[in-house]
């Protein structure tokens, strides 16, 4: 008897962007590690949470912005394609990228947990991995089921050397080229 083997055909980066295009509202799509990844819709604690972090990048980087659901190229060897939570780049980073923009210029990808089943695999297994494959310098976690922020830097080879993990209520030093510290107590009012 012969072994079975499964076909799986790979789609094409540009088929998945047709996909995302035409993806309804209620879910966002990536493309990640070579398969399409659905992302739930956030909520409002969620929602709240960015507007917290853009407000203290804003007061403490006024240079930069804070961009939410921006479209990334992420991992050069499957050309990945990913909607980080938010983006810290210069203000302006984004004009004339189109949906997809290159890594180059982002200082961090954030993402903030939501409550679905892939929340493990996608945001603290697969994001880590391509976020350092794309050589963004820093990756903020903020994990909202252990009330915890883990920060992520020193991208080589497609993985952080470093990372950091501190619960909700600690100061949080985002390193170079951030150069901010985040009083994280308020987070603690939005653990649901």
């Amino acid at each position: 008897m012969t072994p079975r083997t499964e076909y799986r055909p790979q789609m094409t980066v540009e088929e998945f962007e047709a996909l995302e295009r035409h993806a309804p509202e209620t879910v966002r799509l990536e493309f990640i590690n070579g398969k399409v990844q659905v992302k739930a819709v956030t909520d409002g604690n969620h929602d709240h949470i960015i507007a917290w972090l853009q407000r203290l990048c804003m007061q403490h980087r006024p240079e930069l912005w804070l961009y939410a659901d921006r479209g990334m190229k992420v991992e050069s060897y499957r050309k990945g394609r990913a909607r980080p939570d938010g983006v810290l780049a210069p203000f302006g980073f984004p004009k004339g990228h189109g949906d997809w923009s290159d890594a180059e210029g982002v200082l961090m990808a954030v993402e903030v947990t939501s409550y679905d089943s892939d929340t493990h695999q996608r945001d603290r297994v697969e994001k880590p991995d391509a976020y350092a494959a794309a050589g963004i310098p820093v990756y903020l976690l903020i994990d909202r089921d252990d009330c915890s922020v883990t920060v992520f830097n020193q991208p080589e080879d497609g993985r952080y050397r470093h990372e950091e993990k501190l619960p909700f209520g600690a100061a949080v030093k985002l390193p170079a080229p951030v150069n901010v510290t985040l009083d994280t107590e308020p987070l603690k009012e939005f653990v649901d």
